[in-house]
């Protein structure tokens, strides 16, 4: 099997498209309605909480359903239009409706669902888009094109959120959501429009009731492959503390340094192009070193650069730590969506995925529950809680590395789909 050049440009083009808008809310909707409209660090992460709820109650089922009618792009096609409506609606709200704050946080809770739902049909395309040997390089040009996107999410807002420019509405961060939302969904149209599967559609009813009663059983199936359950474990524990991070930048930037909006685009821009460099690279140096032995070298990294983040005072010594950190902070998911790929049964990727989405997830539900609780409990610290907080999701870094460690290389992996390479 050999790369498809075109297939790997709409994919990649769909992930640059996506992360457009993904960048502008999450820099600016968590802003929007925790500063702007008063609404607690707790709430604001209860957003992922219950969107990842919605995740558990329904990736498996999808993924399982995807594998066995063999196709996934209907699935992509549904949810990133429903993603697209969420963000258009959130974003009328903010614009037109502010003191509908509740209901624009309904909708970006759905804007969530919809986005991290569609990557369970997403990521198993890297098996259409490219052969096993170079997936790992093709995983990292697809995280690439997703940390440019999102530099170009930030080109896009800045002209907004100076005043320089004004689209409809009102002034200031709200200003950023409709210009993203729209060109994130015309750039999605080609892959959307023009991305063909390989496999044959194989027609079958879906029942709910039947799917959930063979839930239970897959995953007790899909357990048993050592290999499968003890990378999840690790990924649920790393990218907890990662995404949870993540997801609390732009608050920690505001309530820990007091920098302005245009100060958080350029420093998030800094770390989103070291971000598209060590997505590149990692993906070129997984296929030479390994996946197993790129993920740890990444991990490690991770262990020490984390809590020294945390410990620095100086804004300008953070900044650039920031920046430095970028390199592994683009590197970690275009290594684990390749590792994932390997390690699962060929004939049970989608659901495998699924599960892997769902791991990304639920770490979203774990961790913004010990976000928010430390920054509630510990109001008294002032900032300081803000680093409390960040300190303690190094812990489950230092759990994910160890039990990655457990998993093997792909050349000791015995999958059909591996013997041609």
């Amino acid at each position: 099997m050999e790369a498809d050049k075109k297939k790997i440009s709409l994919w990649v083009l769909y992930d640059f498209a996506n992360s457009i808008a993904v960048v502008v809310f999450f820099l600016y909707f968590s802003q929007w309605l925790v500063i702007e409209n008063g609404v607690s660090d707790f709430w604001y992460n209860s957003i992922f909480v219950i969107s990842s709820f919605l995740l558990v109650c329904t990736a498996p089922i999808g993924g399982a359903f995807a594998d066995q009618i063999r196709v996934r792009m209907p699935f992509l096609r549904v949810l990133t239009i429903l993603f697209f409506l969420s963000l258009l609606f959130t974003s009328l709200i903010a614009n037109f409706a502010q003191d509908w704050f509740i209901l624009g946080a309904i909708l970006f809770v759905l804007a969530n669902y919809f986005y991290q739902m569609s990557f369970v049909f997403y990521n198993p395309l890297l098996s259409d888009v490219a052969p096993p040997k170079s997936r790992g390089f093709i995983s990292g040009l697809g995280q690439t094109g997703n940390w440019f996107g999102q530099i170009v999410g930030l080109l896009i807002a800045i002209p907004f959120i100076t005043g320089a420019a004004h689209f409809i509405g009102l002034p200031g961060r709200v200003q950023t959501f409709l210009p993203a939302t729209i060109i994130f969904f015309v750039l999605a149209l080609p892959m959307l429009i023009s991305f063909k599967e390989k496999a044959e559609y194989r027609p079958r009813k879906l029942n709910l009731r039947e799917e959930y009663r063979n839930f239970f059983a897959s995953f007790k199936d899909l357990m048993k492959h050592r290999d499968v359950k003890f990378f999840l474990l690790g990924y649920f524990f790393f990218n907890d503390a990662i995404l949870t991070a993540l997801n609390n930048f732009p608050i920690y930037l505001e309530q820990v340094y007091q920098v302005s909006d245009s100060t958080k685009s350029f420093l998030l821009m800094g770390i989103l192009f070291t971000s598209a460099i060590g997505a590149f690279v990692s993906g070129w140096i997984s296929d030479k070193l390994g996946l197993k032995r790129t993920l740890l070298i990444i991990l490690f990294g991770w262990m020490i650069g984390a809590p020294v983040l945390v410990l620095l005072k100086n804004f300008n010594h953070f900044a650039i730590g920031c920046i430095v950190l970028g390199f592994l902070f683009g590197s970690v998911w275009s290594v684990t969506r390749a590792v994932m790929t390997y390690l699962s049964p060929p004939d049970k990727l989608n659901y495998a995925f699924s599960f892997y989405t769902l791991a990304e997830r639920f770490s979203t539900f774990v961790g913004p529950v010990a976000w928010g609780l430390i920054t509630y409990f510990l109001v008294g610290y002032g900032p300081t809680r803000y680093r409390i907080a960040f300190l303690s999701m190094t812990v489950f870094i230092f759990i994910g590395f160890f039990i990655v460690r457990k998993i093997p290389e792909p050349h000791e992996v015995k999958h059909p789909a591996l013997q041609n390479t």
